[in-house]
């Protein structure tokens, strides 16, 4: 489980390491673009180029943010679910993301093959397929994120401690949970043992 927790945030730097330069890509270009445009001087591939990274970003954000498990969920709900529930909804909604993404994946392929040949209309030495070849490249970067968050999502499940995305950051990620009820909130085990600060340690 190590192994994976450190393959898991290597696979976070590099995709926000590449999110962040597109990002900042796209800065440049916009500034760039707006001042050719104030110099009447426009960029005639300015706007194309610029979906073109907008999508981009898009996919691999999404993946970045499957990655932390940032997607919208329902933990409240799972957590409130008997131990064989809580398992079963997760195994069923990873199979669902799965099968979407396997599906989008044989479909962006299936793309890029009809847009043999063809190439960008402000651009033309530039083929198509480069520019949404992300589609099934984003398919693929996700399922990866996916893959590695599941282990951690079913060990959730059955001790019921599904946690918000936000909560776990705005804690770091260092928490370190007591298993309650189903349907009961988490508690750390420094409030467990009261030793929150000005307790004195005394529970």
């Amino acid at each position: 489980m190590q192994s994976l927790q450190l393959v898991r945030r290597s696979y976070q730097r590099l995709l926000e390491a590449i999110t962040g330069l597109i990002v900042a890509a796209l800065t440049v270009l916009i500034i760039a673009g707006t001042v050719f445009r104030y110099m009447d001087a426009s960029l005639s591939w300015y706007d194309e180029v610029a979906s073109v990274g907008l999508v981009w970003m898009t996919y691999f954000g999404s993946a970045l943010a499957a990655a932390k498990g940032a997607h919208i969920g329902f933990p409240g709900l799972v957590n409130a679910l008997p131990q064989n529930l809580r398992v079963a909804s997760v195994i069923l909604a990873e199979l669902c993301v799965f099968g979407f993404f396997i599906l989008l994946a044989y479909a962006g392929w299936e793309v890029l093959v009809i847009l043999d040949g063809m190439t960008m209309t402000s651009l033309p030495s530039v083929s198509v397929q480069i520019t949404q070849g992300i589609i099934p490249l984003g398919a693929v970067l996700f399922m990866i994120a996916e893959a590695m968050r599941t282990p951690e999502m079913i060990e959730d499940a059955r001790r019921g401690n599904f946690m918000d995305h936000e909560l776990k950051e705005a804690l770091g990620g260092h928490v370190d949970e007591v298993q309650q009820p189903s349907g009961a909130e988490p508690v750390s085990t420094d409030a467990r043992h009261g030793k929150d600060k000005g307790t004195g340690g005394i529970s």
